[in-house]
């Protein structure tokens, strides 16, 4: 898959200034996150590059069901899929929704370099339904994935983004008429779906001079008698119980559990914080996204799967562990098995 052009890459959303949520040109969190500094910075990726191990990868191929056009028309309204990573392909309302779109080989500006995929997606874009509605959460190149927005963009009705992320959209050349930008707390609905931008703790940018310049949010996902909550990336905080009691309880909460390392733990939860925020929200069933397909972090691959599932079983919580690309029903959800110990002694 290609990269954006120069021109593209380099373009600067421009301000909000209306949004109580910027500053100066740049988005804020509720609580300032920890600056890192340039010799952190330099420090984390020193690390990177010296001191992995070969457990940050898995050692044989993970399982993936294969998906078809015509299994996805077939599917019961209801179904959810995890696609990969963060990316999740609902049937809701009689039509399918995207979230984070990634299908590239690689989480990076160029695809000779960077995080490299674990798994194919279960499959191609080329081979997806129409697509009703596409959700983003922010702009960094896990969540938001050039080539495959361009390539999504002709059997896609509506994006729906934070506040300058569908700039960027536009700039790539999808029609302004199909983009919509939210602030938190904002809504909007696209036929009988309701969406809400939420707070999340993160940051945002895609090259050293546009840091922070667009925003970034969890959603809420109301459609007929079912509340579904999405939670892109985000550091705990306390505004996971102002949306448990504004719009919970949810049905199903997808939320990150992956990526994290305590030196970067204002932006990324650790799975003891994933827990609390489901809990916050009020959830039935939490489905862990943000792992199983790429190496972002220093822990092993399938570490945030060990942990969050031993912490749900010790809260009583009901976790989903779908195979990629295996049916989840959002109105009955199952556990799904242990597949990340496959191969394992």
């Amino acid at each position: 898959m290609s990269v954006c052009s120069l021109s593209a890459c380099l373009t600067r959303p421009t301000a909000n200034p209306q949004s109580p949520q910027q500053r100066d040109g740049r988005y804020r969190n509720v609580v300032p996150r920890e600056a890192i500094g340039f010799m952190k910075t330099v420090a984390i990726g020193w690390e990177f590059v010296t001191g992995k191990t070969k457990a940050t990868v898995p050692d044989e191929p993970i399982p993936v069901r294969p998906l078809t056009t015509a299994a996805l028309l077939d599917a019961p309204d209801g179904s959810l899929y995890r696609l990969g990573h963060s990316t999740l392909l609902l049937k809701i309302a009689g039509e399918f929704w995207l979230t984070d779109p990634v299908f590239s080989e690689r989480a990076s500006p160029v695809q000779w370099a960077g995080p490299k995929r674990f798994h194919a997606p279960p499959i191609a874009i080329d081979d997806l339904p129409p697509i009703k509605g596409v959700i983003l959460s922010h702009d960094h190149f896990d969540h938001l994935d050039y080539a495959a927005v361009l390539k999504l963009a002709p059997k896609v009705e509506v994006f729906i983004t934070p506040l300058g992320v569908g700039e960027r959209l536009i700039a790539w050349g999808v029609d302004p008429a199909r983009v919509r930008q939210l602030d938190w707390w904002d809504k909007t609905s696209v036929g009988a779906v309701e969406l809400v931008a939420v707070p999340a703790q993160h940051f945002s940018g895609r090259s050293l001079t546009d840091a922070d310049r667009t925003l970034w949010a969890s959603w809420v996902i109301l459609t007929g008698g079912q509340r579904l909550f999405f939670s892109g990336d985000t550091g705990y905080h306390a505004d996971f119980k102002t949306i448990g009691e504004r719009y919970g309880p949810f049905d199903l909460t997808m939320i990150e559990t992956g990526a994290y390392d305590k030196k970067w733990a204002d932006v990324h939860m650790q799975p003891e914080e994933t827990l609390q925020a489901h809990l916050d929200l009020k959830g039935r069933w939490l489905l862990p996204v943000h792992n199983g397909t790429f190496d972002l972090a220093m822990h092993p691959w399938n570490e945030p799967f060990e942990r969050i599932q031993a912490l749900a079983q010790t809260q009583g919580v009901a976790l989903a562990t779908p195979v990629m690309g295996e049916r989840l029903s959002l109105a009955a959800p199952h556990a799904g098995d242990a597949w990340w110990l496959r191969g394992q002694d």
